[in-house]
């Protein structure tokens, strides 16, 4: 990115330690990786290091940094090959490509956005790292489960059977819960069909659809 962008990026990451947002350096490095704005709509990339949520069209948006930075925190450590519900614009998905070594798994239900996504993933070198299904994300991507961890871009009022089953043991989910009031959920599998459940605060996210 321009040496401009990078300054913009480097106070963005610093603001968001300062918060508490963020605290390892794996995370802090994958944020530092990923140009925000080239995953955006030309009319907003002069935004793209505001720390706030941004509309990508479709009635949809792209989580705020801090948010994202959070949801990587909450990856487990030891985490492969992950499942995205909501591929969006992208952006959160190669941010989780930087923290994982293996592929994010990503299922969008807006043709328009997979496809805008795949174009950025293709143009930023992403497209070996993860792969993007249409489809319902409440269904998950069997054929590749199970995976180390499922995190959802929008929110659950509770959290599908499938994407449950398709965690493996010892593995975590991670997704805003709720319709009016969402918290954002982490399930750690601790056998078949037994999770343990902690709770990381109110949040607000754009509902699944499908």
């Amino acid at each position: 990115m321009s040496d401009d962008r990078a300054v913009e990026y480097e106070a963005l990451v610093e603001r968001l330690r300062e918060r508490g947002h963020l605290s390892s350096d794996r995370v802090a490095d994958a944020l530092g990786a990923v140009p925000r704005h080239e995953f955006l709509p030309e009319g907003i990339r002069s935004r793209a290091y505001e720390d706030r949520p941004l509309s990508i069209g479709n009635g949809q948006t792209v989580s705020a940094p801090h948010m994202v930075a959070m949801m990587c925190e909450l990856l487990p450590a030891e985490a492969v090959d992950v499942l995205e519900v909501g591929t969006g614009c992208g952006y959160h998905a190669a941010v989780t490509a930087e923290c994982v070594d293996g592929t994010v798994y990503s299922v969008e239900y807006d043709a328009d956005l997979a496809a805008t996504a795949r174009d950025a993933f293709e143009r930023l070198g992403y497209d070996d790292r993860i792969a993007v299904r249409i489809g319902d994300g409440r269904e998950g991507w069997a054929e590749h489960a199970p995976f180390d961890c499922v995190y959802c871009t929008c929110a659950v009022p509770e959290v599908p059977d499938a994407l449950r089953t398709q965690v493996r043991v010892g593995g975590r989910l991670v997704a805003p819960v709720g319709t009016g009031r969402q918290t954002l959920v982490t399930l750690d599998k601790r056998a078949e069909g037994s999770f343990e459940r902690a709770d990381h605060g109110g949040v607000r996210f754009v509902r699944i659809r499908g």
